[in-house]
């Protein structure tokens, strides 16, 4: 199974009410962020069979314009597995459930989601650290035994591989 792994895109300032938090959305350049991440995406003919995101507006509205962007025709999954305050038992009970699939996009916060990626591709009793700002995306190949990161891409490396015209490498000589 392939995981990318997907923090919501610029939001703003955090709210100190809680609930109101929760229904913070994108501002500008979070939008611009997702559609660049979706255009990147597109571009590397990434195709997933489901996209996965916490409930908070946030991260629905970045899983919305990714989705919208690569053309995924499925329906966005909600789970509080992606939800802030969720723990690593919970994300990974969520990856058990989307097991049959081949490649899932999930949509969450840090530091929880961070956590998770270090986690599974970290060595045994050790987590890795890995910095996951806002906009960042990472793609995990998950293993029986363990899981290798493939690529982990930072927003600026992101805009900036959005707008290059990708074009297929000739073949090497032998």
């Amino acid at each position: 199974m392939t995981v990318y792994f997907l923090r919501h895109a610029s939001a703003g300032e955090r709210r100190k009410d809680p609930a109101k938090d929760e229904r913070r959305g994108l501002d500008s350049n979070g939008i611009k962020q997702a559609g660049d991440i979706g255009r990147l995406l597109a571009r590397l003919e990434v195709q997933v069979d489901a996209i996965i995101s916490s409930p908070l507006k946030r991260a629905t509205q970045t899983a919305a314009v990714v989705a919208n962007e690569i053309g995924h025709e499925g329906n966005l999954q909600l789970d509080a597995a992606l939800r802030p305050q969720a723990s690593m038992a919970d994300f990974r009970d969520l990856l058990s459930r989307y097991s049959h699939l081949q490649s899932v996009l999930v949509v969450g916060h840090s530091p929880n989601l961070r956590q998770f990626l270090g986690r599974m591709i970290g060595s045994p009793g050790h987590v890795a650290e890995v910095e996951l700002k806002k906009g960042a995306i990472a793609k995990v190949d998950v293993l029986p035994h363990r899981s290798r990161l493939q690529w982990c891409l930072s927003p600026r490396i992101v805009r900036a591989m959005a707008g290059l015209t990708l074009t297929p490498q000739p073949a090497r000589k032998k």
